[in-house]
């Protein structure tokens, strides 16, 4: 399935284009296996196909059309189990998955998920981007669109899955069906629509991999 970047202890698998329903039952398998100590910790990069997702704390009447024609379109529309509201995945969006055990780096879940913004923030900026936080808001954001969006969940084992979504060559119209993570007064981006240029997918998974090593590796403790 894959090409994989050794970033000791952290492993980087590269899964391509993925259908969400795969993924998440990867992401459940890795988990039950990081809790086993049967793999190190792992972060999954890939796209998805076009897809709708709803987390827990979703709320329904976000999705601006009905299901039933956006499933006649070929894109699904599902209940997931990750925090937050209701997405959408699609190519050109690089998503990540982290199968991380979070004693192993002494995070709570707050702390993580700021680590996961800073490792966005310095991809942005690798790009000259001044990306950054919005007060009240997670994810990474170039003045007030999103750039990237987390949801994340921590199991019963402290094992970490789902996690970001960056676009970069990502066709934003497809926002235009969601209020995007229930956020009305905002917009999205992409890097492709800031920096008025073609991005390379694979470009973005080395940054971002990159990024991961600096942050998880060596600077978490001035991101609490």
């Amino acid at each position: 399935m894959t090409m994989q970047i050794a970033v000791a202890p952290l492993t980087v698998v590269d899964l391509g284009q993925i259908a969400y329903e795969v993924a998440w039952t990867i992401q459940k398998d890795l988990a039950g296996c990081r809790a086993r100590d049967e793999i190190g910790n792992t972060l999954l990069l890939l796209e998805h196909p076009h897809v709708y997702t709803f987390g827990t704390q979703a709320k329904h009447e976000h999705l601006l059309v009905p299901t039933e024609q956006l499933r006649a379109e070929g894109i699904p529309v599902l209940d997931v189990d990750r925090g937050g509201d209701v997405t959408y995945h699609g190519p050109g969006q690089l998503v990540g998955y982290p199968i991380l055990r979070l004693a192993d780096y002494g995070l709570k879940v707050v702390r993580y998920i700021r680590a996961l913004e800073e490792v966005l923030v310095r991809v942005a900026a690798s790009y000259g981007l001044a990306a950054g936080r919005q007060r009240g808001y997670t994810g990474v954001w170039v003045g007030d669109a999103k750039l990237a969006a987390i949801g994340t969940k921590v199991d019963a084992n402290g094992i970490t899955r789902h996690g970001f979504a960056l676009n970069v060559t990502t066709n934003l119209e497809y926002f235009e069906r969601i209020i995007p993570c229930g956020i009305r007064d905002k917009g999205v981006c992409s890097l492709e629509s800031l920096l008025r240029e073609h991005v390379e997918l694979a470009d973005v998974r080395a940054r971002i991999a990159g990024a991961f090593e600096e942050v998880f590796e060596r600077g978490l403790g001035v991101y609490g």
